[in-house]
């Protein structure tokens, strides 16, 4: 397993760099389409804020300068496309961003690449019904398990504000959950 530090000095290498960055994809390819997945929940649509999210780290990796890890980074890339791409498909719909959010979940039935049953379409309905930043602090915490420390990186937001954000989001889960 090769080290942050010594990828980082790799990616910014102009012999090494193409070598590196695949090294880069096989590592965190998995890890930021779930992330992506949760936010923009079409399988199709993750797939293309994924790609996004490589070509903007090839392009920017000069200017990371190691104030946080490089994956807190290539996740705070991702977050920031896949909120973009929600933003420009509401624009383009003519709808808000929570309209594509329904709009895509309604479509989750019918993706092939959803394996979830009633109980995980149920969930993720309750999940579109929160705040942009509460579903982000909710999907990075229950699907991703990270740590309030990484997601703090990533979100660059403080780990009391992220606990508190967490936690008003489960009650508004749980209570959607328990309506009927």
């Amino acid at each position: 397993m090769i080290d942050e530090a010594q990828l980082l000095e790799q990616l910014k290498s102009e012999t090494h760099k193409e070598q590196a960055f695949k090294a880069l994809i096989t590592l965190y390819k998995e890890r930021l389409y779930w992330h992506i997945r949760h936010i923009v929940k079409s399988h199709d649509d993750a797939d293309d804020v994924l790609q996004n999210t490589f070509i903007k780290v090839f392009k920017n990796i000069h200017g990371f300068k190691g104030d946080s890890k490089l994956y807190s980074w290539m996740y705070r890339i991702a977050t920031n496309e896949s909120i973009t791409f929600i933003n420009q498909n509401a624009k383009r719909l003519q709808t808000t961003n929570e309209g594509v959010q329904t709009l895509a979940i309604n479509k989750l039935e019918s993706d092939v690449y959803f394996e979830g049953d009633s109980i995980q379409l149920k969930l993720q309905k309750a999940i579109a019904t929160l705040p942009e930043k509460q579903q982000l602090v909710f999907n990075m915490k229950y699907f991703q398990e990270l740590k309030y420390s990484e997601m703090s990186d990533i979100l660059e937001t403080s780990e009391g504000a992220l606990k508190a954000s967490y936690h008003i989001a489960v009650k508004k889960i749980e209570a959607y959950l328990t309506e009927d």
